[in-house]
């Protein structure tokens, strides 16, 4: 039986069709920024039946926002400035007839991780994007950990200098520090630019910092790096594990796997798994 993932993301929503455990089909379109609340729902709908091509099992979302996951409304959506409270589950459930479930787009890069990824092998993980923000999703126990809003990954709000961890651990720090963006930089030290290499290097101590945390407040067995900076782990790797190893707990920090994802599209593998 095929199912429907929709990954919706800062500027673009990625919609697959997804057959057992494989993406067979994926469609790529602008995020509906500035469409009005039923006119992004039926946007997202539409997005969806270009693929389906027979019955679905159901559909999973993941979307960028505090998300109710049991009644799958989506609060504050900053990629959808019309998504106050949204029902999105009710309503494309009335749409579609089938059952839909909605997560955070963190929570579903790690669920996919854990079950299809380079974090299949881990039942206790988490799961870190580097992109324009800085999300993550937890693994404990092989099952999803949500917390109450979905929130339980947020790691990138926790404070951290001046600011929180996200202005820091993201292509922010690119931006406000380097006056550039992670993908030039990225560029340029793939062509052994010394200034960019010292800034990553730079970034993956703050990176580090940020495993810190991880292991104070989760203590996993794994750390799976996902997202679009993560392409850059060589050029931040040894800075990243160097500060590291004053974490108090040196046995944790020996059995600890810090891994980079390896599989394409993986979030919407993890969203069309929340369809039981």
């Amino acid at each position: 039986m095929m199912k429907i993932a929709i990954d919706l993301g800062g500027t673009h929503v990625r919609t697959g069709l997804i057959q057992g455990d494989r993406l067979t089909e994926i469609r790529t379109s602008p995020c509906p920024s500035q469409l009005s609340c039923e006119e992004s729902i039926h946007y997202l709908a539409d997005t969806a039946r270009e693929l389906i091509q027979g019955p679905i099992q159901g559909i999973g979302i993941g979307a960028p926002s505090v998300v109710d996951a049991g009644q799958g409304i989506v609060y504050n959506a900053t990629n959808i400035p019309a998504w106050k409270e949204v029902h999105l589950k009710k309503e494309l459930e009335s749409l579609f007839g089938v059952p839909v479930q909605v997560n955070n787009d963190a929570n579903c890069f790690a669920w996919g991780e854990h079950l299809f990824g380079t974090g299949k092998p881990f039942r206790n993980l988490v799961g870190i994007t580097l992109g324009t923000g800085t999300g993550a999703g937890v693994i404990i126990d092989g099952a999803l950990y949500n917390g109450s809003n979905t929130g339980a990954g947020e790691i990138g709000s926790l404070s951290y200098l001046d600011r929180d961890f996200e202005y820091y651990c993201s292509s922010s720090y690119f931006t406000h520090f380097c006056r550039t963006t992670g993908k030039e930089a990225f560029r340029r030290a793939t062509a052994g630019d010394t200034e960019a290499l010292k800034q990553w290097d730079t970034f993956g101590t703050h990176l580090g910092q940020l495993v810190k945390a991880v292991l104070f407040t989760y203590d996993p067995e794994a750390i799976v790096w996902g997202g679009g900076l993560s392409a850059a782990y060589p050029f931040f790797e040894a800075s990243m594990w160097k500060a590291v190893q004053d974490f108090p707990y040196q046995e944790t920090v020996k059995k600890l796997h810090i891994l980079v994802s390896q599989t394409p599209y993986v979030s919407l593998l993890g969203a069309s798994a929340l369809i039981r």
